[in-house]
């Protein structure tokens, strides 16, 4: 299949590489996540039909839709999409980094050891939402810390990180089930509500951090983009190419587990969006080859697409965990890990006829 892969030229004689499938995959998904915040934002108790939700933002609305759209659902939507984009990014960057469709933050351990974190502070300390965000966001940046040391032999390599992960996610499962036991029966039942995953009452105040965060990550992550799609290649042929692969490695690394931490100290432990999203989004922006792997989809990060994915799966889920269930409102963890855990399980066996497990 031709590529559609264009070099650009500018006229101060810089050129770049445009791949037009996967910005045209952007743009697309980036609609669909607008179009769909619109939606969710006009859904509830009080339903606002979608033209009178882009008059209220654009400030035209009456004082009612203003206060119900910019103060109550606004901030809502936002932490959804930010969240959604942030677990698609790290899952895009471990996935990458271990050559691995099952290397994300829900099979390495890293939601479970944010959640660890964040547990610490509900049962032993009684915190609150401010010190719940930084024990979820130290507990997985102790729990990334742990994997790449246990995962270190001579560098870090794809299904040993794999495999190291999945045992320090049973282990901070463990150590989640072990909290909840000790805890009195309304820290318990905080814990638990927070354990499924959830935007409900979200605000301003998780917005403005994830905004920040984004926007320190994401230029260093698409400054290492090139790094990253040579270690997909192998380390001996990054070393080759003047690719620093530990540097890189680690870099990106750090960078996946701030997303990730950051992303469940928002909105808790949402299932699933880190590794469907990458995978999603790589089937629709890389033609597909005739190979040895039964035409699996060509390698690269595609970090641009999974973010966009993240953030339209994470909205679409939060408004389906609202309106499909009839007077029944869900968490939006338990829809995405239902739809996840289907997805992991076409997955495997998918991975098991290629013979790769």
């Amino acid at each position: 299949m031709p590529g559609t892969a264009r070099a650009v030229r500018t006229p101060g004689g810089l050129s770049f590489r445009l791949d037009v499938r996967a910005l045209t995959v952007v743009v697309l998904l980036a609609l669909a996540a607008l179009a769909a915040s619109v939606v969710l934002i006009g859904t509830g108790d009080f339903p606002i039909p979608a033209s009178d939700v882009l008059k209220t933002l654009f400030g035209q609305g009456n004082p009612g839709q203003e206060f119900i759209v910019r103060e109550l659902r606004l901030p809502r939507v936002l932490v959804g999409l930010l969240v959604g984009a942030c677990l698609g990014l790290g899952g895009a960057l471990f996935q990458s980094v271990s050559r691995n469709p099952l290397g994300s933050p829900d099979v390495l351990g890293l939601s479970q050891g944010a959640t660890a974190g964040a547990l610490m502070v509900i049962v032993l300390f009684s915190g609150g939402a401010t010190a719940v965000t930084f024990g979820a966001l130290a507990g997985g940046l102790v729990t990334g810390l742990a994997v790449y040391l246990l995962a270190w032999k001579r560098g870090v390599h794809g299904y040993r990180l794999v495999l190291v992960g999945i045992g320090v996610n049973a282990v901070a499962t463990a150590v989640n089930g072990y909290l909840i036991t000790k805890a009195d029966f309304v820290d318990a039942a905080r814990a638990v509500v927070w354990m499924a995953g959830s935007l409900n009452g979200r605000d301003w105040s998780q917005v403005r951090p994830l905004l920040i965060l984004c926007a320190v990550l994401l230029p260093l992550v698409l400054g290492n983009a090139r790094g990253l799609r040579m270690l997909e290649m192998g380390d001996d042929t990054a070393y080759a190419l003047g690719v620093r692969v530990e540097r890189v490695r680690l870099l990106l690394m750090a960078s996946a587990v701030l997303l990730t931490a950051a992303a469940t100290a928002a909105a808790g432990p949402v299932a699933f969006v880190a590794l469907t999203a990458p995978q999603l989004a790589r089937r629709l922006t890389l033609p597909r080859c005739l190979n040895g792997a039964g035409g699996a989809p060509m390698p690269g990060p595609n970090l641009l697409p999974s973010m966009c994915m993240g953030a339209a799966l994470l909205v679409t889920a939060d408004w389906a965990s609202q309106r499909a269930f009839g007077a029944d409102q869900l968490p939006v963890g338990v829809v995405t890990g239902v739809l996840g855990g289907v997805y992991l399980l076409w997955l495997l066996v998918a991975e098991r006829r290629k013979g790769r497990i």
